[in-house]
């Protein structure tokens, strides 16, 4: 689903935010890097408003301070690429295409990437969707603990339930398998698992190629079904989007997690165990959720994100993902309000995990409506209080404004980053996830930074749904779409 009128929207947003930091129309006197900053506390109370924009202070940043976090990423891109240390993956998806329209045949999808995953069936012609079946299964926890042999036996077991419900078990197809683990790809149909996440600890993993694993199990069923393409979820919304509008380049996961992938030139990558002198560009997937852990944005970190860390299942790690993924929102929500309890700038201290991200989401809103019924009914639920007020109402939205803000700040560094990288005319960036969805700032903030980050360059952003079904569906057809031109695999 594109998100109507985006181009003209943004278009004119950015307009008006060139304008601003040319220091024409005069609408607004501030500095470019302060257009940046969220919108100030309103109390009647002005020196307790006050007091709390000083104490959150460090959850603010400036555009001076963006424009160093976008130096950090470019630099951590060139070294991953280069493979040497980084704190970014950069991985070679071998994916060296995107949808065209020219996508014919029958495929399969399995989509691994939680406690429940699904089996998928798409049918195309010329590029469109005829037909689409879908099949969900659950793994519990003895196969998500166990040993891995077993977990993609179920798998392939899943395989062949959904072919025979749809009585096409005697039918050949090509795979898609988005397998949403951090792994280390050496072609468009391999890769192993480099550390299991989630919920997930299976065994006897080490040095496994999972498609081949796989495929290994369907064809002792005696199914037809070959693996064509391995990939995650955020390959998969950048292939989905680009089904939708072809000038998508990029692609961008903001949900409970967080992550991002662009379509870079080949001679740029270093990693590559596959001929490719043909591949003009190549989809690398970034895994920007552990962005820093190197230390290189020390400079960011605040003690309520020290906080999230400690109380998280991986802490000194996934340190990105923490400042923007829905998974860690909700709590940077309480551990900010319970700063300010303790200096007495708040009457109660929410208990843990009793604000969820689904909060973060509501309190904007009702901040958008100039409203805070639903805000102080959930407050005094997590406080274990009814001694809230409306200005206490009013200073939970601003706290979950103030690190909306700053994840909407960080995310748009990184889209802008790639923009400009990337130096085309106009780029579309296809985002999935609950946070951007659901969200009601998210989308417009991110337009606005954006704009201001890299004032030269085109984009819009439109929701990509289900890249990790339709989108390894179709780099299926990608790869078939390849094979009959004799194009070698990659």
């Amino acid at each position: 689903m594109i998100v109507k009128d985006m181009s003209a929207a943004v278009e004119n947003q950015r307009t008006v935010e060139i304008e601003l930091v040319n220091g024409h129309g005069g609408a607004d006197p501030r500095k470019w890097e302060d257009l940046f900053l969220p919108t100030p506390l309103k109390l009647e109370n002005r020196l307790r408003a006050q007091k709390i924009e000083a104490r959150l202070s460090k959850l603010m940043l400036c555009g001076s301070t963006l424009r160093r976090v976008g130096e950090v990423f470019e630099k951590e891109i060139e070294a991953g690429l280069r493979q040497q240390p980084s704190s970014l993956q950069m991985e070679n998806t071998y994916v060296p295409e995107l949808p065209d329209g020219t996508e014919e045949g029958s495929f399969l999808a399995l989509d691994l990437g939680g406690t429940n995953f699904r089996v998928l069936f798409l049918e195309l012609k010329a590029g469109q969707l005829l037909r689409e079946k879908v099949k969900h299964y659950h793994i519990n926890d003895a196969l998500r603990l166990g040993p891995g042999e077993d977990l993609f036996n179920f798998l392939a077991d899943c395989v062949q339930d959904f072919l025979v419900s749809q009585s096409i078990e005697k039918e050949t197809f090509s795979l898609g398998f988005t397998f949403s683990f951090p792994m280390r790809q050496h072609s468009i149909s391999s890769g192993e698992l480099i550390t299991w996440t989630k919920s997930f600890n299976c065994g006897g993993m080490d040095g496994v190629d999972v498609a081949a694993l796989l495929q290994r199990c369907l064809s002792a069923r005696s199914l037809d079904v070959t693996v064509r393409v391995l990939l995650n979820d955020t390959t998969g919304t950048l292939v989905a989007g680009a089904h939708i509008d072809r000038n998508v380049g990029i692609g961008v996961i903001l949900g409970t997690g967080s992550n991002g992938c662009y379509m870079e030139r080949a001679s740029r990558v270093l990693h590559w165990e596959r001929p490719h002198s043909a591949v003009h560009d190549v989809c690398i997937d970034i895994e920007w959720g552990a962005f820093g852990d190197n230390g290189c944005l020390d400079f960011l970190r605040t003690e309520f994100d020290d906080e999230v860390d400690a109380k998280s299942l991986l802490a000194a790690s996934f340190t990105f993902e923490k400042y923007i993924g829905g998974k860690y929102l909700g709590d940077l929500l309480t551990f900010t309000l319970s700063a300010l309890a303790r200096d007495g700038l708040f009457p109660a201290d929410p208990n843990f995990r009793k604000l969820q991200t689904s909060h973060v989401s509501l309190f904007e809103e009702e901040s958008c409506a100039g409203e805070v019924s639903r805000t102080l009914s959930a407050l005094r639920e997590a406080c274990n209080s009814d001694l809230l007020s409306t200005a206490d109402a009013l200073v939970a939205q601003y706290v979950a404004h103030v690190i909306s803000n700053r994840a909407a700040q960080l995310v748009s560094v990184c889209i802008s980053t790639l923009l400009k990288r990337m130096d085309r005319p106009y780029v579309a960036v296809a985002v999935d996830g609950s946070v951007f969805k659901h969200h009601p700032r998210i989308a417009k903030l991110m337009n606005k930074y954006i704009a201001l980050l890299a004032p030269a360059h085109q984009f819009s952003l439109m929701i990509a749904e289900d890249g990790s079904g339709k989108g390894s569906a179709l780099t299926a057809a990608i790869a078939a779409r390849m094979a009959t031109r004799g194009v070698a695999r990659l």
